[in-house]
């Protein structure tokens, strides 16, 4: 007798684990993309961030400009992140 409850838990698991790993890989090609940029913002958090910064403390910035990058945190919590993700990387491969 066919056991179709084996079969369709594992039909479950086939297309819950499809989804994943097509999520991951999507996931994992952007991120590879970004890595580049995750160098050039590491490298700018390293040398000019605090000039920049102090410009826009002192009011030499236009208002209009866009100044994520130039908040105490976002650049410093971004690549904090990207250590995770190395983390788990390493951990998961």
């Amino acid at each position: 007798m066919p056991d179709i409850e084996r079969i369709a838990r594992n039909e479950r698991y086939l297309d819950e684990a499809a989804a994943a790993v097509s999520a991951l890989l999507a996931a994992l090609e952007g991120y590879e993309a970004a890595l580049p940029k995750l160098a050039a913002l590491r490298e700018y958090y390293r040398t000019d961030w605090q000039s920049d910064f102090r410009d826009d403390e002192a009011g030499l910035l236009p208002p209009e400009l866009k100044r994520g990058v130039l908040s105490e945190d976002a650049v410093f919590d971004l690549l904090a992140s990207d250590e995770a993700v190395r983390e788990t990387a390493a951990r998961l491969f």
